[in-house]
């Protein structure tokens, strides 16, 4: 299977190149339902897919609004660009778009949106009957219909998120946003209302209440997020052809761990303890598998706030070289911590203590409290330009 993560911006794509993916998804300056991610530029379109092409990796570039008349005025310019750059794919949810570029511009490859809430194999047909080369289906969709739904369109290639943030509208089709703040999350500028704190006011009272869930169910938005590493040959053995990260709003760590995380449970890395533990290192929500087993997992939660178990600290910007490493701070660290290396290769789960801080001018620094600082540290690993260096929460001055 495909592993295919997200990229809000440039350098989150290189991390997930970096980390594993196979492929990433990311969306231009308009036609995304990201609108306040970093995205990229015409020109960052065009680089970006040499980079991962470069790198035999593929990229899916997101036109998943729901389309007004209006958005197909300069929509040739766009796709035109597209074309050129070898785009490896268009994720669409828009029926009238995926007829217009499948008519227009058959070269290039058409994913229908989870946005397109495909449920069914006869809604499938459908699209596979317009040429669309990937459905990315339905996050109500469970293993046993995603078996069936594969065993009646066996040409049709399958994409499945799982893992990341979950919402709580049928397939992401939320009107919450605009109805509260005017930010239409199908548009994307969704405001994330489902993760406000709701309560409920009697109207001759002045009092509120929390709303609150009872045995016959829940009345609150907020879900946890997705998580099925445990589950990926299941997936695999129901057809799936890539499983899918959510997370382009999420910060270049977060990209990190989950797509080495992943990477490493489709390559037969075999402890899973330590895969569920990189899981919550990063920024997350309580764990939830969804829909994919039924409907004994899918409780609310209390407190939208994210949690994470460590904290990033610095990533590496020059590969190792004679026993010194240069890198840039994220967080806070001082002489004599003890760092924790994320990578892809050997020097995973290694511990570097911090010594011998120099900063770009050559001054030695006890303590490096600048946002975004370049310093050098002694390091008696190889290690590589993207590798990141975290500390446990909590536990900075060891």
């Amino acid at each position: 299977m495909e592993l295919l993560a997200p990229a809000g911006n440039f350098d989150k794509l290189k991390t997930a190149v970096y980390f594993g993916a196979d492929a990433v998804y990311f969306s231009g300056k308009r036609y995304g339902l990201r609108a306040f991610a970093g995205n990229f530029s015409d020109d960052e379109i065009i680089s970006a897919l040499d980079y991962l092409h470069s790198h035999g990796k593929k990229g899916y570039v997101t036109l998943n609004i729901v389309a007004n008349d209006q958005d197909f005025e300069n929509l040739d310019e766009y796709l035109l660009l597209l074309q050129k750059a070898n785009v490896d794919g268009v994720i669409v949810s828009d029926l009238g778009l995926i007829a217009y570029i499948r008519k227009n511009f058959p070269l290039i490859n058409v994913h229908v949106s989870t946005q397109a809430n495909v449920n069914n194999s006869f809604s499938a047909k459908v699209y596979v009957d317009m040429g669309v080369k990937r459905i990315v289906l339905a996050r109500e969709l469970d293993l046993k219909q995603i078996k069936a739904l594969h065993m009646a369109l066996p040409s049709v290639e399958l994409e499945v998120f799982v893992h990341g943030a979950m919402c709580i509208s049928y397939s992401g089709r939320c009107l919450l946003s605009n109805y509260l703040t005017g930010r239409d999350s199908n548009r994307g500028a969704c405001v994330q209302a489902c993760r406000w704190k709701y309560f409920v006011r009697e109207e001759s009272r002045d009092d509120e209440l929390p709303i609150e869930e009872d045995e016959r169910g829940t009345y609150i938005f907020n879900s946890k997020d997705l998580c099925l590493i445990d589950h990926l040959k299941e997936l695999s053995d129901a057809g799936v052809s890539s499983c899918k990260i959510e997370g382009r709003m999420k910060s270049d760590y977060y990209v990190a761990s989950v797509v080495n995380a992943y990477r490493r449970a489709m390559d037969g890395y075999d402890n899973y303890d330590i895969l569920h533990s990189e899981l919550e290192k990063t920024s997350h929500r309580r764990y939830t598998t969804g829909f994919m087993f039924g409907a004994d997992d899918k409780e609310f939660l209390q407190d939208s706030m994210p949690i994470q178990s460590y904290v990033f600290i610095a990533k590496v910007v020059e590969d190792a070289k004679d026993g010194r490493v240069k890198v840039e701070m994220r967080n806070r660290f001082k002489e004599g911590n003890l760092l924790e290396i994320l990578s892809p290769d050997e020097n995973f789960l290694k511990i570097l203590k911090v010594s011998n801080i120099m900063d770009e001018n050559g001054e030695k620094l006890a303590d490096v409290k600048k946002v975004q600082q370049i310093v050098e540290i002694d390091c008696p690993y190889p290690l590589k330009q993207g590798d990141i260096l975290r500390v446990e929460k909590n536990n900075n001055d060891s």
